[in-house]
């Protein structure tokens, strides 16, 4: 213990910090092999700090131990060393787990040896100076200089970090001058504007809500789960801010005490008249989550009060849609379960004098501080026997209305309870013309379901009063609303009524085309349900609005499927190669694991012929810089094949075109030098369609005019789906099942179509194998 803390501490460790890494042994043990090995290179006392926070990163980071000699020399012999030459070298020891090593190839994406001479960095940084000049001279010093540090960094990716801030710091100067005292006065912070009361009781819940977002790595589950959320415990309503207690609220709690035995229920309630989107995931997940995090139940209800807009197809694609991401409600039920009820309870309302029909026509009802109605003081009696005509029939469409007598926080007064509409309801029929709005049936079937935490997001916060009131003004049990922030995400539309328009228009196919991000759309694109649940997690259950990147929710998807998706072998623009010095009917079966960086989870065989196909970007005619596939000088291996190819012949159409390739082919164990490049193929392949995705969208924010004045119909990527319809897969993948999921090597993950058929397969890209930069 002493020496491995005297050996910890010689590289530059604090004693603290060494006695907290003795206690993990699989770290422990990886440093001493790290420090041992760059002493070979240095001797004892040759390891200086900056070498050993180097050394102390990698084996805190490295998974692959057998690697650490490997990296450790690189570090000792200074080829790495600075924390992103690192990042870089563990990046492509994690995505080449094969032996051994390609050395070359591992040096060039970590930029050792490369050399950026102060003349770039000073170009470089002039560069940048002068494409931000004109905000930099409006703006002087209270310019975000970070800016110019960021874009230079990328332009040189491996100069000195140091250096490049002292280039821009000194050309800054020579460009505005020292620092005036105008310069030196603090930015006048922007009037906020006074939060409402229940806002500010808000912020409690907010730090706590936060979720991932503050807390890193913590599930779903952990944010859900327990007093960190600070609501409110079941039966114990009344002691939420802003909640009204009456004469009778301690009964009516005791009663529901009663009922649900002090069980927390919650319930999610969409409306059937679309599909889910990506942001109703989070409703789900914080919904049924919070009440699975805390042995709780959740109630799957239809807000089906709209018979004009409701169709069968949206009732099955949102229950499919909770099951899919994980979850099974306690119970599916319906507003329209509670019609009787409902109307009944608006009677009751009418009677204690807080609700009257009113003759004002839909277009006199809109926008805030309209005037009083003229029926408003009209006699009970009176309503009662109106109301009742309604129900009958005796009115037409528009011609009464139920409100209720209160003003809401956004003060819209009188809101409607309900209104007439002769159209026959997808459950109940032709048995009503009369039906509730949200602003009514909502608090009172949270209040029949005996819900306990009625979560809803921040728009609804402008009905939290009314929400209390109603269920006060007929004296039933009373739950308590909690908000969220809406989830929403850029390079898209999720409004029911722009999707129709792009189903409509042709550009989308229908409201699963993969381009969208409905819940339906994202499971054919073959975004797992598990990362639509690890994104929410992530962006945390918060109560301010959050807008994300698709970037983000993409990342999600590569940590689920680098893990559970099979590899497989594509090639989507075939290039055919025949060995000529293997025999006619040469097949031999070559084994192909499925996770090459874990073989133990298994493996496929698939054959290996005289005639193979390559990607077509894997063949160069004329050798170019850099280039390390295949060229008439320059050999590739075949991965999982243990061969390696040389080009003899260069087949050409009559209009010069490469349509095939003759080779030879030898061992990879029997070549002089180890080929500089891998490449994937296939070998009496299954034709294929294959979908290519790009966003939907070319700017940020397709529904800001500022954006795009034309509107968002004017803002589409005419390259958001590329069809590959001859594109080859391996054998390995016949008999999938639709939303089956592959890594398709080198090219991308994919999920199988449900417009597959016998006869041909149908792949969609679900995500590329990483980020690209120019997206984000």
């Amino acid at each position: 213990m002493a020496d491995a803390l005297t050996l910890f501490t010689s590289i530059g460790l604090s004693e603290q910090k060494a006695k907290e890494t003795l206690k993990n042994e699989a770290l422990s043990s990886a440093l001493k092999d790290a420090i041992v090995q760059a002493q070979r290179v240095h001797g004892p006392s040759g390891v200086d700090k900056a070498m050993g926070t180097l050394l102390y990163s990698m084996a805190s980071r490295l998974r692959d131990t057998k690697r650490l000699a490997f990296l450790s020399d690189h570090i000792a012999q200074r080829k790495i060393c600075t924390e992103l030459q690192l990042a870089a070298a563990l990046d492509f020891v994690k995505s080449h787990p094969q032996d051994p090593m390609n050395q070359k190839e591992f040096e060039d994406a970590c930029g050792v040896g490369v050399v950026i001479t102060p003349e770039q960095i000073e170009d470089a940084v002039e560069s940048v100076i002068k494409k931000h000049k004109e905000q930099l001279l409006k703006e002087r010093y209270r310019f975000n200089m970070g800016l110019l540090m960021g874009e230079a960094r990328t332009a040189l990716k491996w100069a000195d970090g140091k250096i490049i801030k002292n280039e821009v710091d000194m050309q800054v100067l020579h460009l505005l001058g020292p620092k005036t005292e105008a310069d030196l006065e603090k930015k006048p912070k922007p009037q906020k504007a006074k939060a409402p009361e229940n806002e500010v009781k808000l912020k409690k819940e907010e730090v706590a809500l936060n979720g991932e977002m503050n807390n890193e790595g913590k599930s779903l589950m952990e944010q859900l789960r327990g007093e960190a959320l600070k609501f409110h415990k079941p039966g114990e309503n009344y002691k939420t801010e802003g909640y009204v207690v009456t004469p009778n609220t301690m009964n009516l709690l005791k009663k529901h005490l009663e009922i649900t035995g002090g069980q927390i229920r919650t319930r999610f309630p969409p409306e059937p008249n679309g599909i889910l989107h990506i942001g109703h995931a989070k409703a789900i997940n914080f919904n049924f989550g919070y009440a699975k995090a805390n042995s709780g139940i959740c109630f799957l209800r239809y807000d089906d009060t709209n018979p004009e807009k409701e169709e069968e197809k949206y009732f099955t694609a949102i229950r499919e849609m909770v099951e899919w991401l994980g979850y099974k409600p306690y119970a599916i039920t319906h507003a329209s379960d509670n019609f009787q009820q409902l109307y009944d309870l608006a009677v009751d309302l009418i009677r204690r004098g807080h609700a009257y029909v009113c003759h004002q026509k839909g277009e006199e009802l809109k926008g805030h501080n309209v005037p009083p109605s003229p029926w408003r003081d009209r006699p009970v009696e009176e309503s009662l026997i109106l109301f009742e005509r309604m129900k009958k029939g005796l009115y037409a469409e528009g011609e009464a209305t139920l409100r209720m007598k209160m003003v809401m926080e956004d003060g819209k007064m009188d809101p409607v309870a309900y209104r007439i509409k002769y159209t026959p309801h997808h459950r109940t029929g032709d048995e009503w013309c009369i039906y509730p709005t949200y602003d009514y049936t909502h608090c009172l079937c949270d209040s029949i379901e005996n819900i306990t935490h009625s979560l809803c997001t921040k728009e609804f916060q402008a009905r939290r009063s009314s929400y209390f009131w109603l269920c006060n003004a007929l004296d039933v049990y009373c739950p308590v609303q909690w908000e969220y922030g809406r989830l929403n995400l850029t390079y898209t539309v999720v409004s029911k009524r722009k999707i129709i328009k792009l189903v409509e228009t042709g550009i989308v196919r229908d409201w699963d085309d993969p381009r969208l991000f409905t819940l339906t759309a994202l499971r054919r694109r073959g975004f797992p349900a598990e990362a639509i649940n690890n994104f929410c997690a992530r962006v945390g259950v918060t109560v301010a609005q959050v807008t994300m990147e698709p970037h983000l929710l993409e990342a999600c998807v590569r940590d689920v499927l680098n893990e559970t998706a099979p590899r497989a072998m594509a090639v989507l623009e075939p290039l055919k190669v025949t060995i000529t010095n293997l025999p006619e009917n040469a097949k031999s079966d070559v084994r192909v694991p499925d996770f090459p960086a874990n073989e133990a989870k298994g493996s496929h065989v698939v054959p290996f012929t005289r005639t193979i196909f390559i990607e077509q970007s894997d063949f160069r005619e004329v050798m170019e810089k850099g280039y390390k596939r295949l060229t008439p000088e320059q050999p590739v291996g075949l991965r999982h094949a243990g061969y390696v190819i040389f080009v003899q012949r260069v087949i050409k159409d009559s209009q010069g075109k490469v349509v095939a390739l003759e080779v030879t082919c030898c061992s990879s164990t029997e070549t002089a030098e180890k080929p500089k490049a891998f490449i994937h193929w296939v070998s009496q392949p299954l034709k294929c369609e294959v979908r290519l995705y790009e966003r939907l969208f070319l700017h940020r924010n397709p529904e800001d005019p500022s954006e795009v004045p034309g509107g968002f119909l004017s803002d589409i990527n005419p390259n958001s789906l590329q069809v590959i319809s001859s594109a080859f897969v391996d054998s390995s993948v016949k008999g999938a099942k639709v939303f089956d999921k592959f890594q398709f090597e080198r090219v991308g993950y994919f999920s199988l179509d449900p417009d597959s058929t016998a006869d041909k397969l149908v792949f969609n890209r679900t995500v590329t194998l990483k980020e690209d930069p120019g997206k984000i």
